[in-house]
């Protein structure tokens, strides 16, 4: 055994620390399913100004539940490949406890359903559209 092999046996706790590191830890998709339910939607959509915030909690990303600084960086995020890689894992219809009995053997199995998701509309395409009704 040479220098180098016996050197590097010794990980220490790095694998476990990186391992169960919160600190981008975001929303799971069953929370974000709940989100997007029409009265979480409205109320995520349209917040109150907050400065704590990115961008004053006004462009914010139903789908990845993050917050942009500006609408110009929210329309790039809605063209990212991580919004578009969310929007697919969305499209699957979150787990149930009737699934979770069905994968424990008390039912039979029923394949999961498929929702549709699409990008949420700007807020001044909404507004525009709005104006052209009237």
């Amino acid at each position: 055994m040479g220098r180098i092999a016996r050197k590097k046996q010794h990980k220490g706790d790095k694998p476990l620390k990186e391992k169960y590191r919160t600190k981008r830890k975001t929303k799971d998709l069953d929370q974000i399913h709940v989100d997007m339910r029409p009265e979480n939607s409205e109320r995520l959509l349209n917040q109150d100004v907050d400065l704590d915030k990115a961008g004053a909690g006004q462009f914010y990303c139903l789908h990845c539940a993050k917050y942009c600084i500006s609408k110009a960086a929210l329309e790039s995020h809605f063209r990212s490949k991580p919004h578009k890689r969310r929007i697919k894992a969305l499209q699957i219809e979150p787990y149930t406890q009737e699934e979770a009995e069905r994968a424990a053997g008390m039912g039979s199995y029923m394949a999961p359903k498929k929702v549709k998701v699409q990008t949420q509309p700007s807020k001044d395409a909404t507004e525009s559209t709005g104006l052209m009704d009237t």
